[in-house]
């Protein structure tokens, strides 16, 4: 089994790379979800984005290559520099 070392909060599942950030409003919830948009845009690579209320689930995967790229790595690390973001990782379960 291959065990992948992940960017700081993000976890290997079902060959993505995932974390769940829970905010404090639903509008900073959006507002993060647009800067992730703007950033998925300047890397012509997008995450998977799942919102739910105050949470927001991201998975990254290169779809044509059927697995996790290191085009995944470069934009969960991007992601967690974004700045202004107060960020609190959830495990994602196993599916």
């Amino acid at each position: 089994m291959n065990t992948v070392h992940c960017p700081e909060g993000w976890s290997s599942v079902n060959n993505a790379l995932q974390r769940t950030y829970t905010f404090d409003s639903f509008t900073d919830a959006i507002a993060f979800v647009n800067d992730v948009a703007k950033l998925a845009e300047s890397q012509n690579h997008h995450p998977d984005i799942t919102i739910n209320y105050r949470k927001v689930a991201l998975a990254l995967t290169t779809h044509d290559s059927g697995g996790i790229t290191e085009k995944d790595f470069i934009s969960a690390v991007s992601i967690n520099e974004l700045p202004g973001y107060v960020k609190h990782p959830l495990t994602l379960p196993n599916r």
